[in-house]
């Protein structure tokens, strides 16, 4: 089983791109719902006994032997080993900005001080994750494109 963790600031598509993925019939988790993450002196942040049970499972169905795990924590590179690749997904601040403050399915990034934390990240947290990426897609095309290029990197 090949197992892929989607990564990214907030507003790269990470979302958008999993349900992409599970219409095509792979299995994928999206760790921001659930409980994979726990809050810990504010920050949200991997359960270390859930991400290791979710990534020891089996997937099922004709996913190809894939399974996609979107979530972007500061402990997450504790858990790189278990992955096969590490895809970042990337867009320029003005794009970030736009679908933050305007997007229907997240409230987060609407708020001022939530935007400009997510500004600050893609200076001082995002260069971390691309240093450890085995694959960066600038989101700024149509989320086919964005699922066609990880998987033509995955599955090669």
């Amino acid at each position: 089983m090949k197992r892929v963790l989607i990564t990214g600031m907030s507003g790269t598509g990470k979302s958008t791109l999993l349900k992409e993925l599970a219409a095509r019939g792979y299995r994928t988790v999206d760790t921001d719902y659930g409980d994979y993450y726990e809050v810990v002196d504010g920050e949200r942040l991997w359960r270390p006994e859930r991400i290791e049970a979710l990534l020891r499972e089996a997937p099922g169905g004709d996913d190809g032997g894939v399974l996609f795990v979107q979530g972007t924590t500061r402990n997450q590179g504790a858990f790189y080993p278990w992955f096969d690749h590490i895809v970042l997904l990337s867009a320029p601040v003005e794009v970030l900005t736009d679908r933050l403050t305007n997007r229907t399915t997240n409230p987060y990034g609407k708020d001022p001080a939530e935007l400009a934390e997510t500004l600050g990240y893609v200076e001082t947290v995002e260069p971390l994750l691309r240093a450890s990426a085995t694959l960066e897609v600038a989101t700024t095309v149509p989320v086919t494109e964005v699922a066609d290029a990880v998987l033509a990197h995955v599955l090669s």
